[in-house]
């Protein structure tokens, strides 16, 4: 018996350092997958003259939108100044627009504007084919388990970067 209880321990204690060496793993994993798709910003926003901050904003509204300066400012956790000179800049490139907001006109909002939308597209086409073709190697069940780990993983970077902000 004492043997069957070893062997059954060891088992046990083994299964846990497997388990932190994946949970080790994963989360290196998606530190260099942040830096690639960093780096993979910077190169797409130098192709059409915009700021990582810009395009991070660019995508907000175009996510998002239209919203209120200070709405943005409040998502993309900028300060108001701050975020009126990177919505100059994005709309000085014809990349957004701002209109008086329909319900209230005496506010604005911020749009995106789709005409240059296939530029930003055809600079992704590469990360997009083959972000296709991984996914295209998964059965819909394993597919259905990433998106439930990248989902939550998000609202995980959302909640640690509201506690950030509240602090």
């Amino acid at each position: 018996m004492s043997n069957y209880m070893e062997t059954q321990s060891s088992d046990h204690a083994g299964g846990r350092r497997d388990r932190r060496r994946l949970s080790a793993a994963i989360k290196q994993s998606l530190r260099a997958l942040r830096m690639q798709l960093s780096f993979l910003n910077l190169r797409v926003g130098a192709c059409v003259d915009l700021k990582d901050v810009d395009l991070d904003c660019l995508d907000l509204i175009a996510s998002h939108g239209p919203l209120s300066p200070s709405a943005l400012a409040r998502r993309a956790g900028l300060h108001p100044a701050t975020m009126t000179g990177v919505l100059d800049r994005l709309e000085q490139g014809g990349w957004v627009a701002r209109e008086r907001d329909p319900i209230d006109r005496r506010a604005v909002v911020v749009r995106a504007r789709h005409e240059r939308a296939a530029e930003l597209m055809r600079l992704y086409a590469g990360m997009n084919t083959s972000m296709d073709q991984i996914c295209a190697g998964y059965s819909d069940a394993e597919l259905e388990v990433i998106a439930d780990f990248l989902g939550r993983t998000t609202n995980a970077g959302r909640s640690a970067t509201d506690a950030l902000a509240g602090a």
